[in-house]
């Protein structure tokens, strides 16, 4: 038996054993006479064993003797209990007469409840986080059941549409439609997501564009989440950035010297000069071969001077034909020819009032236009298509020719004196070929440029491919190289993480050079063969590991001796790790 009263029966006794709340009781002396089989589960004791004992030896912690002999119930007091937490009730027992003649505990273990509650709590925080963060997104939610009727939307919905709740809750997802079809329908229907679907929604027939996808809990439909964007909103923004764009292109110099790479002396040379004329009023020409980097240095000739906070605005006189590019340079007035513009035109020159004009190709202006120029240079003004009146303006012309003005001032297709007001500063801009030292570098920066716009992870270049880079004279010059290296980037895996060889576009030219360093084979150690770029990339390895050596580790004076850039000089340790 695991409990025994005086004249208490079997049928008591299943009742009490059955019942899922444990329950002990003592009598005067405190002696248990009553311990169910709930009680001993929770205490961990065998009821038929305490039976008869006195209640400290079976639980120390009790409280029944404080009830016995107060009299007082003790509702729903907690109280640890070994390794587990219970909720009890105690209570005096009286007989006929009102006389206390014991006390019963009844309780319950409140572990899982207690767990229970600290998730349910934990929900309903991340619900209310959620329900924040639903509330707080700009964007337009609304979300349907899976019959298509509406359960939830955010106001950024009703600020986009003009529909309330109670205008959308447990209505169909067409309410809101003003023109098209309902995108959560079709979602519901084919159970795959849509993007990119444009309506009119609202009474205003605002137009936007809706992306949903189905809510789809243990492998069943429940409904679909809609996120709709204001694609009048949009169509602005894209405005302003074809404005900003427009201005940034026209009236911002983007470099610096900083970007400009390449450390060889002839390089440096064009550099310091070009450093030099930037803190001068002084009126530059940059020479060179196309592709070599003259816009690069006007550029960084503007913001390297006192006028980088105006604009710079920049000119391909190439581009412009030779019919318009007066009007374009210097503007127009109203009526001025047929097809003028109502009100006149501003021209280059005042747009870069202040700043710098950068005349790209100024060999391919015709000679009229030339004539203009000079005077802006010699009066410091401009007069504009169909007008009489000089307008002043204060702008600093810096221009760029791939031509032998020389030759052409002598075959009479460019005017002696622009040419001598051009020439005030001219700098020459080297060819590629004659600074091949800076190719490896300069791969190096195009490798990490196509790394960002192409989402690679590229991290350098085989010894074997740079020889063949370094074989060909890129008659197209640093233009040239860029797009050769943009496209051997493209031939290359995500998973490929070094440019080599075979990734490198085919150039008739550059392979007939290069074809003797490719099939070149040496033996070495033990009849072993080698490619020849793998062998001559140890020797160098070796080589610039002695010199420093001898040296002293005097790492400027071993770039000098042989004959390369300091930056390529760590370039190189950094590449051989030493």
């Amino acid at each position: 038996m695991s409990w025994q009263v005086q004249g208490m029966n079997s049928e008591i006794e299943m009742i009490l054993n059955a019942t899922h709340d444990a329950i002990i009781a003592i009598n005067q002396e405190c002696t248990i006479t009553i311990f169910n089989t709930s009680a001993g589960q929770l205490t961990g004791v065998v009821p038929s064993e305490v039976l008869g004992t006195s209640i400290w030896d079976v639980i120390p912690t009790t409280r029944l003797p404080d009830v016995l002999e107060s009299g007082i119930p003790e509702l729903n007091r907690y109280q640890p209990l070994g390794d587990i937490s219970i909720v009890t009730n105690r209570m005096p027992v009286y007989n006929a007469e009102g006389k206390i003649v014991g006390a019963i505990a009844i309780f319950r273990d409140i572990t899982e409840v207690k767990e229970m509650a600290e998730e349910l709590t934990d929900v309903k925080e991340v619900r209310a986080m959620l329900q924040a963060i639903f509330n707080a997104t700009s964007d337009a939610i609304s979300v349907v059941d899976e019959e298509g009727k509406g359960i939830m939307i955010n106001p950024a919905y009703t600020r986009l549409t003009g529909y309330t709740e109670k205008d959308v809750i447990g209505k169909l997802a067409t309410v809101d439609l003003a023109e098209g079809e309902s995108v959560h329908l079709r979602v519901l229907k084919s159970k795959k997501e849509m993007k990119h679907v444009r309506l009119k929604v609202g009474p205003n027939r605002r137009e936007v564009i809706v992306n949903a996808s189905p809510i789809v809990v243990n492998d069943q439909l429940m409904g679909s989440v809609g996120v709709i964007h204001d694609l009048t909103e949009f169509n602005e923004l894209i405005h302003e950035l074809n404005k900003a764009k427009k201005l940034i292109r026209n009236l911002e110099a983007k470099y610096t010297f900083e970007d400009i790479i390449g450390e060889h002396d002839i390089l440096t040379t064009a550099i310091e000069k070009a450093k030099l004329a930037a803190v001068t009023p002084a009126t530059v020409i940059l020479r060179g071969e196309s592709g070599t980097g003259k816009e690069l240095f006007a550029h960084a000739i503007h913001n390297a001077s006192n006028r980088k906070n105006s604009q710079f605005v920049r000119v391909n006189c190439a581009a412009i034909h030779s019919n318009i590019l007066e009007s374009e340079l210097f503007g127009y007035e109203e009526g001025a020819f047929t097809g003028a513009r109502k009100g006149g035109h501003i021209g280059l020159f005042e747009q870069a009032d202040g700043g710098t004009i950068f005349l790209d190709e100024i060999g391919e202006v015709n000679l009229n236009t030339q004539a203009k120029l000079l005077r802006v240079l010699q009066e410091k003004e401009i007069l504009r298509v169909g007008s009489n009146e000089p307008i002043s303006v204060d702008v600093r012309i810096i221009s760029a020719t791939n031509r032998d003005l020389e030759k052409e001032v002598q075959e009479g297709k460019f005017r002696k004196d622009l040419y001598y007001r051009l020439n005030v500063v001219p700098i020459r801009i080297p060819s590629l070929r004659e600074h091949k030292e800076d190719i490896p570098e300069l791969v190096h920066y195009l490798i990490n440029k196509y790394n960002q716009e192409y989402g690679r992870s590229v991290a350098d270049f085989s010894s074997g491919a740079i020889a063949i880079i370094d074989a060909y004279d890129w008659p197209g010059n640093v233009r040239e190289l860029e797009n050769y290296i943009g496209r051997a980037m493209i031939n290359m895996t995500m998973m490929e993480h070094e440019l080599e060889e075979k990734h490198l576009p085919a150039i008739k030219s550059l392979q007939e050079k290069a074809e003797p360093i490719i099939r070149t084979r040496v033996p070495v150690v033990k009849g072993e063969i080698k490619p020849l770029s793998e062998v001559l990339e140890k020797m160098e390895k070796q080589y610039i590991k002695d010199l420093l050596t001898l040296n002293e580790g005097n790492r400027e004076k071993t770039a000098k001796e042989l004959g390369i850039s300091i930056r390529s000089l760590y370039y190189k340790l950094s590449k051989y790790n030493d």
